[in-house]
């Protein structure tokens, strides 16, 4: 059920809205329950269909619905994305008109918004960055959170739809604090969900009731607002989308490129950020990002959610425990790298043979010593066309007669294309093909 207002004002306000996914639909809905004449656009024009039944008007390109609009919102993916739908062909600039006022809900770098608000008052319009919180179920419930950068008395003017979608207003100074806010909001967001994934797959090693743990997190000193949006979500196998990863990483990637114009050591995001790009080369991008945690499943063998299918056999559905090995006599060359006191890494690469495979797992052998816990990059040869792989070793063990070590690797956030790939290259060494 969508949260129903009734908004008492003093003129009647044209509002428009350009971009309805996951968090712009359920905007743009409330704006509409709420009685005010609303215009929408969307690159995928269905997905305003159901709007347009309940009594939107349909805009056949931006500037169509910055000229039917006093208000216009835009909540889009990334920065190309709200430049294009500004600076495009048929783009905003193309309909704006002396009063436009702009409210970009997308979470952008500070300079694009700057730049954005710059090219608007030239033409007489004014520009809010105004990103929120709260996710799609505060999208749905008209109880986002915003974070306003630009001029107040802008803001101010147009209190009544923010009352509409949130349930909290804040401004957070000139044009980019807004977005600013929001990186450094999302930077928490990242490291609390990271950080939950960790211990709920430790406990899941540790076999513990994941139920009895959530519990405990919740109850204690690690109770997050993450927990509380993502713990079930985990336990359940339920990566539906509510944030996905993948936009996750790119605002993870924005904070990076903030963090470093400052000259601030930032720690934890990059460690943050290196797990959601594992998380998108196992091709999880398209879900919601607690679904990081299926990379600890890779790492430990372990199910964490009922949901999961990590801890089957990629190949044969089978348990990877109990998967019969693949006997394979494979040359490969393996990349290890070392982290050097200057703050570099330095590598080298050896010659190994993978002498077997079971899902996630490989078996190589090598006369070179390495240490377990290691991570190493794979390359196969190169008619497999397969690209590097990354592997922790997670298993050492030495042929005291031939003097070569024998290293059980786990692969890392392989996606699953590249699964099929491997696959089918070694049906087709096995069968001669």
């Amino acid at each position: 059920m969508m949260k129903k207002r009734t908004v008492f004002r003093l003129k009647e306000k044209r509002v428009g809205f350009i971009g309805l996914g996951t968090m712009g639909h359920p905007m743009a809905r409330n704006l509409l329950e709420a009685g005010y004449p609303l215009t929408v656009y969307n690159r995928t024009a269905s997905k305003a269909d159901d709007l347009v039944q309940a009594g939107a008007k349909r805009a056949a390109t931006p500037a169509e619905a910055a000229q039917a609009a006093d208000v216009l919102f835009t909540n889009v993916s990334q920065d190309a994305d709200l430049l294009e739908v500004l600076f495009g062909g048929s783009g905003i600039l193309e309909g704006v008109h002396n009063g436009l006022t702009v409210i970009d809900c997308s979470t952008v770098a500070p300079k694009t918004s700057r730049l954005a608000a710059k090219e608007l008052a030239v033409r007489g319009a004014r520009f809010l960055d105004a990103p929120v919180t709260g996710s799609k179920p505060a999208a749905e419930s008209g109880s986002l959170v915003f974070m306003v950068g630009g001029l107040k008395a802008v803001m101010e003017e147009h209190r009544d739809l923010f009352e509409v979608l949130g349930s909290k207003l804040l401004h957070m100074g000139e044009n980019g604090s807004g977005s600013y806010a929001k990186l450094a909001h999302n930077l928490i967001v990242g490291i609390n969900s990271a950080a939950l994934a960790e211990g709920m797959a430790f406990a899941a090693k540790a076999g513990l009731d994941l139920n009895h743990f959530l519990e405990i997190v919740q109850a204690g000193g690690a109770a997050s607002k993450q927990a509380d949006l993502k713990g079930r979500k985990i336990i359940e196998g339920n990566f539906d989308v509510q944030f996905s990863l993948q936009l996750m990483l790119k605002d993870l990637l924005l904070a990076m490129r903030e963090t470093a114009t400052f000259q601030l050591p930032s720690p934890m995001l990059n460690n943050a950020a290196s797990l959601y790009q594992m998380g998108l080369a196992k091709g999880n991008g398209p879900l919601d990002l607690s679904s990081v945690v299926q990379c600890y499943e890779d790492w430990t063998g372990e199910p964490v959610g009922k949901g999961t299918t990590s801890s089957e056999d990629a190949y044969s559905g089978r348990d990877r425990r109990k998967a019969e090995r693949v006997n394979l006599e494979i040359a490969l060359q393996i990349s290890i790298y070392q982290w050097q006191l200057e703050g570099a890494f330095s590598g080298q690469t050896i010659e190994a043979t993978l002498q077997d495979l079971s899902g996630d797992g490989l078996q190589v052998v090598t006369e070179y010593p390495l240490a377990q816990d290691m991570f190493v990059v794979v390359h196969f040869p190169q008619e497999a066309e397969l690209p590097p792989i990354t592997a922790r070793i997670i298993r050492v063990e030495k042929d005291e007669a031939s003097g070569q070590f024998r290293y059980g690797c786990m692969m890392s956030g392989l996606a699953p294309v590249l699964r099929v790939r491997l696959v089918e290259y070694i049906d087709g060494i096995l069968h001669g093909r």
